[in-house]
């Protein structure tokens, strides 16, 4: 594999047409969403503005916990608009258009979950990602070994999942806006999906 197709995918079509039909399931099982939804509660600030990046109809934040913005960005209208926990949703593909219609400095925290191993250049997502956040501000990228194959770039279904931890890490390291990078292993005990997270918080000398 050279570096030139490490992002490339088996079906390289407009990824429109494969995310036109709403899938108002979800791709983790209910242990794994569990822990996705402690790990939320860990990291993102109660009452603060929120960015779920790559979203769909279930955010997986916690039920007793207010928020004064959940800000949705994702592929389906129908699955954003079936999401309770969004406030405001925006219907655009990173793919082809990595630049988030935010301003700087809009949210107090964010995640990605279960989404990462589709985006095809996902250093100017995360520069984006740094840009609209808050300093000090943590975003939480969750994912576990579940993917589209004919969607998830090449460069993920090479790697093991260590390796997809130190993949997911290298795109908070390339931007230089992070810092206090952490990898987690959060997966539930039994028989599970496995769940992991790298977690980066903004930096406040963030070089944008």
């Amino acid at each position: 594999m050279t570096s030139n197709n490490v992002f490339q995918r088996y079906d390289e079509s407009d990824d429109a047409n494969f995310y036109l039909q709403p899938r108002l399931v979800v791709h983790i099982d209910d242990a794994a969403i569990a822990a996705t939804t402690k790990l939320l509660r860990e990291y993102l600030p109660a009452n603060g503005d929120i960015l779920d990046l790559m979203s769909s109809w279930r955010s997986h934040l916690p039920a007793d916990v207010a928020y004064n913005r959940v800000a949705g960005l994702g592929m389906n209208e129908i699955e954003l608009r079936e999401n309770p926990q969004l406030t405001d949703y925006v219907v655009q593909n990173l793919n082809q258009h990595p630049q988030l219609p935010y301003p700087d400095a809009s949210f107090d925290g964010g995640m990605v979950t279960v989404s990462v191993q589709y985006l095809t250049n996902p250093i100017a997502v995360y520069r984006e990602i740094g840009r609209v956040l808050r300093p000090n501000a943590p975003f939480l990228t969750v994912f576990s070994n579940r993917m589209f194959p004919t969607k998830a770039v090449a460069i993920w279904q090479s790697l093991d999942d260590k390796g997809h931890q130190q993949l997911v890490r290298s795109y908070y390291e390339q931007t230089e806006l992070f810092s206090g990078i952490e990898v987690l292993d959060r997966s539930p005990r039994g028989w599970s999906d496995p769940l992991y997270a790298v977690v980066g918080t903004k930096s406040e000398r963030a070089k944008e």
